[in-house]
């Protein structure tokens, strides 16, 4: 071998080396915390009672059961910017749901993203937030868990292009965006506040809707708000009080719309009217309370600068005010007012976000709050898509964004004919 190659060879080989050194560095290494005992994942009342409260505040039932199957037998379709996932079957069936699981691998699927057989785990199951779940809050949930009925139902295979079906490709991005880590409490704040930071970052997952996501599908880890991919809802931001911070609303009005899914001026509509419905509602008023005390801390601030929206042509906003005196101010008001149980629109922060498509699919699909035991019987609006074409969504959007104090950017029909077809959930 020349000297030439013998140092090109050993430049690969240190090159190799150097980037062996920074994966071991850098890979999320997986940990591990013991169970407190064997009774901590007994299947004793306690244990089950509170296993089931807390699938219930981690909202476990709106993926692993299919629409029309048994709860808790997975199969629900997820679709995402990467092929369809299909989540698994979590029933205590031996030969296709967790029959033969430990707690102690309930937990590494929880805590580190592993299954049972070493596979490593899709972020679609939130572990990236799940990580965060105490041991003892895991043991309870397996508890609970073991104590349902077995379900035999067989795991559907994930249909996933190349290279995302690749477990390589998915250690490569764990390597970039996971690392796992239990809940560390802030000791400058208040138990109240750590018991809400512990419940929207860790169990209630909420940063798997409401922040931005790149290319790969990976969170910042924020609450900035977000297109949330493939469904066609946009999950606002819980930081900028110019969508949907709550730093200034009163604390009552959270825990109203928390556990009943209506407050003054607002409702909660699409995705988060299902959180409401299956989660929040069956929380204890001091757990919502621990929330909405952590989500009125965060920074909240103004909306970052943006350019002034251009103003829709006269003709356009002329034939938007007549579309809406014709179908939605005998609700709504002639000023956007808000009449009776039905929300004002002058000042609506969610017609001003710079993203339309709630107030599209609003417009098209009507407008439904959770039934809850706070408020059994929900005002709702209807849909308009039988009634208005693309334009005509198009055209009275518009003018809604423009009006009573609302200045956001025109809306096209081509906007509202992408969302027109889009499955409800």
């Amino acid at each position: 071998m020349s000297r030439r190659a013998r140092l090109l060879a050993g430049a690969v080989l240190g090159a190799l080396a150097a980037l062996a050194i920074a994966v071991a560095l850098a890979w999320p290494r997986e940990q591990f915390v013991p169970a407190a005992s064997p009774e901590a994942w007994g299947p004793t009342s306690a244990n089950i009672a509170r296993g089931a409260y807390l699938a219930r505040a981690g909202d476990c039932m709106a993926c692993h059961s299919a629409r029309g199957g048994a709860p808790y037998a997975g199969g629900r379709a997820m679709e995402t910017p990467f092929g369809t996932l299909f989540t698994p079957n979590i029933t205590p069936d031996r030969a296709t749901g967790i029959g033969k699981w430990s707690a102690d691998d309930f937990w590494n699927a929880l805590h580190n993203g592993k299954s049972r057989d070493g596979r490593l785990l899709y972020p679609a199951f939130p572990y990236t937030s799940y990580t965060k779940v105490s041991r003892a809050d895991s043991d309870a949930l397996f508890a609970w868990l073991r104590s349902l009925p077995p379900r035999p139902a067989q795991n559907r295979a994930h249909a996933l292009r190349f290279p995302y079906d690749s477990q390589f490709a998915l250690a490569g991005w764990r390597l970039l965006y996971f690392k796992p880590g239990v809940f560390e409490e802030d000791a400058k704040r208040g138990a109240q506040w750590n018991r809400g930071a512990y419940l929207v970052e860790g169990l209630g997952h909420c940063s798997a809707c409401h922040s931005t996501r790149n290319r790969f599908g990976a969170s910042d880890d924020g609450l900035g708000g977000g297109l949330i991919p493939t469904i066609g809802w946009y999950a606002p931001s819980l930081t900028s009080d110019g969508e949907a911070g709550l730093g200034k609303w009163k604390e009552e009005h959270i825990v109203q719309l928390l556990r009943t899914g209506v407050a003054p001026g607002a409702s909660v509509t699409g995705p988060m009217a299902e959180v409401v419905a299956q989660s929040l509602q069956h929380m204890n008023e001091a757990d919502v309370r621990a929330m909405a005390v952590y989500l009125k801390s965060l920074p909240g601030g103004s909306s970052p600068a943006r350019e002034p929206a251009p103003r829709a042509p006269e003709q356009v906003l002329e034939e938007g005010s007549r579309l809406y005196r014709q179908h939605c101010a005998a609700c709504h008001g002639e000023r956007g007012e808000g009449l009776g149980p039905y929300p004002a629109l002058a000042g609506n922060r969610a017609l001003s976000l710079a993203e339309p498509v709630n107030a599209i699919r609003v417009v098209l699909n009507g407008g439904f709050a959770p039934a809850t035991a706070g408020n059994p019987r929900p005002y709702g609006m209807p849909p308009f898509s039988h009634v208005l074409d693309d334009a005509q969504v198009a055209t009275l959007v518009t003018y809604l964004r423009a009006s009573w104090g609302n200045a956001a950017a025109p809306v096209s029909s081509a906007q509202v004919n992408r969302y027109r077809a889009v499955p409800l959930d």
